[in-house]
């Protein structure tokens, strides 16, 4: 029997074993409601509304406080002997490299077909609002993380959501947060295995097979080795290691991809007021999309929620481990994620799209199958026909640093499962090594539908965590800005000790 034969049987068996769990969690999870003629996911509102209320809360922190957040970035406000593995930098880029990836280049596409052009001015008004929601989340990662004795640091939902319940509310909250903090763990894991990891090599093989012509299991064996090894080796150094990576890595890749999508701009620049006209326009009067406005909103909306995690409890954990002893110093930085993420990079391929207006995209907005990829491509190929060439490129880098970033993120979540022994750790890193030969090999859809439904089952326990918390985050932002009106006014600010880890 070929390796072919084998991997196919084994997707078909995992496939059917699963879709009633997955189709019945999907169901509870994805919930959706009839509203203006289309379906709204109320996760996807959960997560807005989630948006609107901190922004409200904190006064408009993204806006107000966004240059204050690009300063600290830069080190502005960096101090001697605080703990941490990395600087500000270095946590931003290994955070946005879990969250900018394959959704940046082919899920907007999707949502600019379906949705219509308009759908990306709401995604933006997304992208902005969940830069609230980031702020919140990263200051309690920070504030709530556990620094080991070698140095290291581990944070994210399962500590904060544990400790900064008992903080708040008293030792009557102990079993709750220890009950959310282990179900945050498994569900960081169980999605970071099949969405952060098997999903994307899946992806990223087949991508590569499609513009070299396709390829057998013996050269998609030989790309999951090489990639595995590549991923087992980043995650051995630890976060230093994939903070290293990505510092270097995620920057280039942006650059690159923007330069791209300006090259398609540029070209045809005397169609830009025209295409930005008509975003607007069809924000409000969309034409051909189900739902009129509303579609196009909860297109553009999905599409921005399912791309920049705000809420979703998955940053924090990288940037947890940040060298600062003030905990809304890097809520700001987290902040500027969705930005980057949704207002930038998905904004300039929805605008590349429309600019260049490829085939492929007016026939998927008549109601044809076409993959989100293969519009980005053509989108590009109307003005650089080798472009396909250079997507394959980003699609794999893409790919690589939202590998790397998740091995962190489930490397967490698993010490925290099962102790942070050296055994402990290097089994979980054989095993998220495997994963990657496992996803060039076979897709596990099943799985990785039931991965997505995970992940945002998460958002809901820990948007109620961030509610709960928030007064706590409102007073760290308050002591930081008094931290920054003393270093701007030349005064010495008050030394800040740090608190001791609490353990629970």
């Amino acid at each position: 029997m070929s390796l072919d034969s084998i991997t196919a049987n084994i997707d078909k068996s995992v496939s059917e074993f699963f879709e009633p769990i997955s189709k019945g969690l999907g169901e509870i999870v994805f919930y959706s409601v009839p509203v203006g003629g289309t379906e709204l996911p109320l996760i996807v509102a959960w997560l807005v509304v989630a948006g609107l209320v901190f922004t409200g809360w904190f006064g408009f922190v993204q806006f107000r406080k966004f240059k204050l957040a690009v300063n600290v970035v830069r080190g502005k406000y960096d101090e001697k002997g605080s703990t941490g593995e990395v600087n500000h930098f270095q946590a931003l880029t290994a955070a946005v490299s879990g969250t900018v990836g394959l959704g940046n280049i082919a899920g907007v596409a999707v949502a600019v077909s379906i949705g219509g052009p308009g759908a990306t001015f709401w995604m933006i008004l997304c992208g902005l609002l969940g830069m609230a929601s980031k702020f919140v989340e990263v200051t309690l990662g920070v504030k709530y993380r556990e620094v080991h004795e070698d140095g290291t640091v581990s944070g994210g939902p399962m500590h904060y959501l544990r400790k900064g319940l008992v903080d708040r509310f008293g030792e009557g909250a102990k079993t709750a947060g220890k009950v959310l903090a282990i179900a945050s763990a498994v569900m960081v894991l169980f999605f970071g295995l099949f969405g952060g990891n098997l999903f994307q090599a899946n992806q990223s093989y087949t991508q590569l097979a499609s513009v070299t012509g396709g390829g057998s299991s013996t050269y998609a064996l030989f790309f999951g080795l090489l990639i595995a090894a590549l991923v087992g080796l980043v995650l051995l150094g630890g976060l230093r290691s994939v903070a290293s990576v990505t510092s270097r890595l995620v920057p280039a890749m942006a650059i690159m991809y923007i330069l791209a999508c300006l090259v398609v701009i540029l070209t045809n620049v005397t169609a830009l007021p025209s295409a930005v006209s008509t975003i607007v326009s069809e924000a409000f009067s969309p034409t051909g999309v189900a739902g009129g406005v509303i579609g196009a909103l909860i297109i553009g909306f999905k599409r921005a929620a399912f791309s920049n995690e705000a809420g979703l409890g998955s940053a924090p954990i990288a940037h947890s481990a940040v060298k600062t002893k003030h905990p809304a110093s890097e809520g700001l930085v987290g902040l500027l994620e969705p930005f980057i993420d949704t207002v930038v990079i998905c904004t300039m391929t929805a605008l590349t799209i429309v600019i260049a207006r490829p085939e492929s995209w007016l026939k998927a907005r008549e109601g044809e199958s076409i993959g989100g990829v293969t519009i980005t491509s053509d989108a590009f190929a109307t003005v650089m026909p080798w472009f396909p060439y250079l997507l394959t490129l980003a699609v794999l880098l893409f790919a690589f640093s939202t590998m790397i970033t998740w091995g962190y993120y489930c490397l967490k979540a698993w010490t925290h499962l099962f102790g942070r022994s050296k055994a402990s750790e290097l089994t979980f890193k054989v095993i998220y090594s495997l994963f990657v030969v496992l996803g060039s090999l076979m897709s596990l859809g099943t799985l990785i539908d039931l991965a997505d439904s995970v992940l945002f089952l998460l958002a809901v326990v820990n948007i109620i965590g961030l509610y709960l918390l928030a007064p706590i985050v409102k007073k760290e932002l308050n002591s930081f800005l008094e931290f920054v009106r003393r270093r701007d006014a030349g005064e010495e600010p008050e030394e800040r000790e740090e608190e001791p880890v609490k353990s629970l």
